[in-house]
């Protein structure tokens, strides 16, 4: 992997604990496992999410802000999934999911996404299935223990943690403005962390 430009310093990026992995790791994940701690914990490979960070936010930056749904029934990623959702004006559910949101057209609740966001395969898998059942490409963020069958586009990282989930949503929707010309250079994004991160 050719050496690239981190989003944010090292430092940074550690103090919000996105490497912060799990005590159980899935094959799946495998290869974003930078090496796991004396007490069982698996530390997520910083480079790595920083490189899938850029892709996604190419990837993301293509589709019509109508046409991205984000969805995260963990509560410390609704208001992470929310702010996002109004910065770079994708859809979202956050909470529980409809069982034929995105499937059962008669429903009040039906969604016609183009792109979903994932923020943690084990809670969202209703999601997950619907998607692929529909044919609708799915990024994830996808912690040390996560499966990923359905995952078109795998972001490495803690998410669980409060703060990693506002760090993860708010470089992603940076990178998403940069990428479409909304914004020039990073200056020019005027959001902090802290307005993504949940307050519970």
């Amino acid at each position: 992997m050719t050496e690239e430009e981190l989003l944010l310093s090292e430092e940074e990026y550690q103090k919000s604990g996105i490497h912060i992995g799990t005590q159980v790791k899935s094959k799946d994940m495998q290869e974003y496992i930078f090496k796991i701690r004396n007490d069982g914990l698996y530390i997520l490979d910083i480079k790595k999410t920083n490189s899938k960070l850029i892709v996604a936010g190419k990837m993301l930056s293509r589709f019509k802000p109508s046409e991205i749904l984000v969805v995260a029934q963990r509560q410390y990623a609704f208001k992470p999934v929310t702010k996002f959702s109004e910065v770079v004006g994708a859809e979202s559910i956050v909470g529980r999911f409809i069982p034929g949101t995105l499937t059962n057209p008669q429903l009040s609740s039906y969604r016609e996404a183009k792109v979903i966001i994932i923020t943690d395969p084990l809670a969202d898998t209703q999601v997950m299935k619907e998607a692929k059942r529909v044919g609708v490409p799915i990024v994830a963020l996808c912690d040390a223990n996560n499966k990923t069958d359905f995952v078109d586009l795998i972001i490495p990282t803690n998410n669980k943690g409060r703060r990693s989930l506002a760090v993860i949503y708010w470089l992603l929707a940076r990178e998403i403005l940069k990428n479409r010309g909304t914004i020039r250079d990073y200056s020019e994004f005027n959001y902090t962390i802290d307005d993504f991160e949940s307050q519970i």
